[in-house]
């Protein structure tokens, strides 16, 4: 089941196993940088609605656009439940131009819990015993934001007026806001595509990767 929703720190020791809580934090922290890093590079916005800040040992750029603030806040309230309880599969931003409505780029974010059981309801079904110190997980973090940053070197220029879609899969018993709607898949048509870099923790995996239209207008 596709969904999406439209727009008009304490310290811990450098190593220990992630609970399924605090990996779940880490993944929907990721994507609210992620969004941001993509707005900011594929010029959604312009560069006067971002600020700096230091995040995963790089400088990152946010949002200081009131709407689109409000707009990602309400998506980060809602991942952080259903990743929590393991009720998505994918995460999808789509760039859509505001001229036409195609999909013109698609970023993908497919989400692996370990030890996922097909038992509904279960959200404590994780069996891998892999340690991974915080200090490895950022640096693949790291990996995957620079290449976000690195884009514009081999994605086409968007012409134009852009906006955006976030899409997420949930689970067909995930509790859906109101404001969420069924969506089509946004598929980029006649698409190219660039696998990105993931990251996991000990509890899930995030792999990435983008599809494009040659010849955007």
């Amino acid at each position: 089941m596709a969904v999406e929703t439209q727009i008009s720190s304490s310290t811990a020791p450098t190593r220990s196993k992630l609970s399924l809580k605090g990996s779940s934090k880490l993944v929907a922290e990721f994507f609210e940088y992620s969004i941001n890093s993509i707005l900011f590079q594929r010029g959604i916005y312009p560069p006067e609605d971002f600020q700096v800040v230091k995040k995963y040992g790089l400088n990152m750029l946010i949002t200081i656009d009131d709407e689109v603030k409000a707009y990602i806040r309400r998506i980060m309230l809602q991942l952080n439940k259903w990743i929590g309880g393991s009720k998505i599969s994918k995460l999808v931003v789509a760039i859509i131009s505001q001229d036409t409505a195609e999909v013109v780029e698609r970023w993908q974010f497919d989400i692996e819990v370990f030890g996922k059981t097909s038992t509904p309801g279960d959200t404590t079904s994780i069996t891998t015993d892999k340690t991974k110190s915080m200090d490895q997980i950022q640096i693949e973090i790291q990996a995957i934001i620079r290449q976000i940053t690195a884009s514009v070197t081999f994605l086409p220029v968007l012409q134009g007026r852009h906006t955006f879609n976030v899409l997420v899969y949930a689970d067909n018993d995930a509790q859906v806001p109101s404001e969420w709607i069924d969506s089509d898949p946004k598929d980029v048509q006649n698409a190219e595509q660039v696998k990105l870099r993931s990251f996991s923790t000990s509890s899930h995996k995030v792999e990435a990767l983008v599809a494009y239209r040659l010849g955007t207008n």
